[in-house]
C-alpha cells in the first residue's frame, strides 16, 4: 500500500499521467471515493496521457466510454447508475479486463466483477480545500510496478 498526498489537482493529475505510462492492456484500475473526490478529474488525466488531447466526457449517463489507441484500447466505466452488479456484464467488462486499460469509477456496484489482479486507488479528501489523498493497493503485477514507482508531484 503507498500513500501519496496531492496538494491539488493539478498533482492528481500527474499522478494519473505517470501511473498512465506504467499501464498496459489487461489492467484494471479501480478508482474509489465519494462524489467529488477526483476519480473522473484522474481518469481524464490518464486518458489524455495516453494520446487523446480533445475533451473526455464523464461516462455517468453512458456508464461506459471506449477509446482507441495504438497501445491499448482504454474503457472508462462509471458504475454509479448500476443497480445490480449482474448489469456490469452487458457494458463489456468481459473484453475490457482481458484486453484493454480499465479505468472504473465505483469499482464497488460492480462487485465480484472486478478482478484480484488490479491496482486500487482510494481518493478522499486532504488537510487544505483542494487537497486529496491518493492510497494506492496494488494486486497482481501492479504490486512490482508500484515497488519502483515514485511519484513526483
Amino acid at each position: 500500500m503507498l500513500s501519496i498526498d496531492l496538494p491539488d489537482e493539478r498533482a492528481t493529475q500527474r499522478l494519473a499521467a505517470q501511473l498512465a505510462l506504467l499501464a498496459r492492456a489487461g489492467d484494471v484500475i479501480a478508482l474509489r471515493g465519494e462524489l467529488g473526490a477526483g476519480k473522473t478529474s484522474f481518469a481524464r488525466a490518464f486518458i489524455r496521457t495516453l494520446g487523446r488531447a480533445e475533451e473526455v466526457p464523464s461516462p455517468t449517463f453512458t456508464l461506459v466510454q471506449v477509446y482507441e489507441f495504438e497501445a491499448a484500447p482504454i474503457w472508462h466505466f462509471d458504475g454509479y447508475r448500476l443497480r445490480d452488479p449482474e448489469e456490469a456484464w452487458e457494458l463489456g467488462i468481459e473484453e475490457a479486463f482481458d484486453n484493454a486499460i480499465s479505468l472504473v469509477e465505483w469499482p464497488e456496484r460492480f462487485g465480484a466483477h472486478i478482478p484480484p489482479r488490479r491496482l486500487e486507488i482510494l481518493l478522499s479528501p486532504g488537510d487544505e480545500p483542494n487537497a486529496r489523498r491518493a492510497v494506492l493497493s496494488a494486486g497482481g503485477d501492479w504490486d512490482e510496478r508500484l515497488r519502483e514507482f515514485a511519484f513526483h508531484a
